[in-house]
């Protein structure tokens, strides 16, 4: 079993990365159906929590169902962050998770994500004033650290512990590498072979399948892993994971049915969530994803992503859905 803080997790647990677009409840519902054990909000802004900024607000939305859940935040600001926390522990999610991972320009530029990469004592307060504004247990998503030439990520583990965060994720790329090259868990099993780390460390990066979960739990020791991109479209992964770890067998690849059916809940949920108009829009990058790799989709997709119409949509996917041998010829 793993610990953070009050919260139980299975051994080796398996987490829903926090992506910004995608994480949004209805996609965490249908990774929560089909086995994560972790689901973490798409990343708040804390100036934005604090102005009262609609699409940040709403982002705070978490059900009983997802449990448990964390809420990430990030900036570059003390008092902001402390006061974003307090906000946060309003609508009582499990824990807050702190973003010093992203590594999008607009982000890092202000100062946050994985801009305070470059300044471990900044980093180090940031945390400390949002652990000392709530009771909920704090966790951190980093980086190894700027660039080649500035991985700290061994130094940022220690301090961060040291000012009480309750886990670290650890995504194994710089931030000059954005989500290029490949992944270094290397430097991830440094930090968790570290006889003075006592808290969980997750791994974050590259890991696409149940043959690499396996393969990266054995050779790099972390608690669990993170898994982001390869998560969307594929909510599945986390219990062929799972199984694969149990057994050592694969689980069969989702029918066409079953990922019909996926699309159809992650639309109606998204109607109900966001209203119809937004849901529908928002849910059309979706639908290739869910359908990836599958021939002669193209002709069902063009229609999927021009269709206003909610029933006309449950219409399609019922008819791709009963398609099976032309489309899997």
């Amino acid at each position: 079993m793993v610990k953070i803080g009050n919260i139980s997790l299975p051994e080796f647990p398996l987490l829903l990365a926090p992506m910004e677009d995608v994480s949004d409840p209805p996609f965490r519902r249908l990774c929560k159906m089909h086995g994560a054990d972790l689901m973490y909000s798409e990343f708040i802004s804390s100036e934005g929590l604090i102005r009262d900024a609609i699409k940040s607000r709403m982002k705070l939305d978490i059900f009983d169902y997802e449990r448990p859940v964390g809420i990430q935040i990030f900036g570059g600001d003390e008092e902001a962050m402390a006061m974003s926390a307090k906000i946060v522990e309003t609508v009582q999610p499990d824990l807050v998770d702190i973003n010093f991972g992203c590594p999008v320009k607009k982000v890092v530029c202000k100062g946050a994500g994985a801009g305070v990469l470059k300044d471990i004592d900044l980093m180090v307060r940031l945390t400390k004033a949002v652990i000392e504004s709530t009771h909920l247990p704090v966790t951190v998503k980093t980086r190894l650290g700027w660039d080649t030439d500035s991985i700290n990520i061994q130094e940022v583990a220690e301090r961060l512990q040291e000012v009480g965060i309750k886990a670290l994720s650890i995504h194994g790329r710089t931030r000059s590498q954005m989500y290029k090259g490949e992944a270094d868990w290397t430097e991830i099993a440094k930090v968790k072979a570290n006889p003075n780390i006592e808290i969980p460390i997750f791994g974050n990066g590259d890991i696409d399948s149940p043959e690499k979960a396996v393969a990266y739990k054995a050779e790099y020791g972390v608690d669990g892993v993170m898994i982001g991109r390869a998560a969307i479209g594929n909510p599945w992964i986390f219990n062929q994971i799972k199984h694969y770890v149990k057994t050592g067998e694969h689980l069969p690849e989702p029918t066409l049915a079953e990922r019909a059916e996926a699309a159809k809940s992650h639309l109606t949920w998204a109607c109900e969530w966001k209203g119809e108009r937004t849901g529908i829009l928002e849910t059309r990058m979706h639908y290739s994803n869910y359908f990836r790799g599958i021939p002669h989709f193209k002709p069902y997709r063009q229609r999927l992503v021009t269709s206003d119409d909610l029933q006309e949509l449950f219409g399609i996917l019922e008819e791709v859905s009963s398609q099976v041998l032309s489309l899997e010829s």
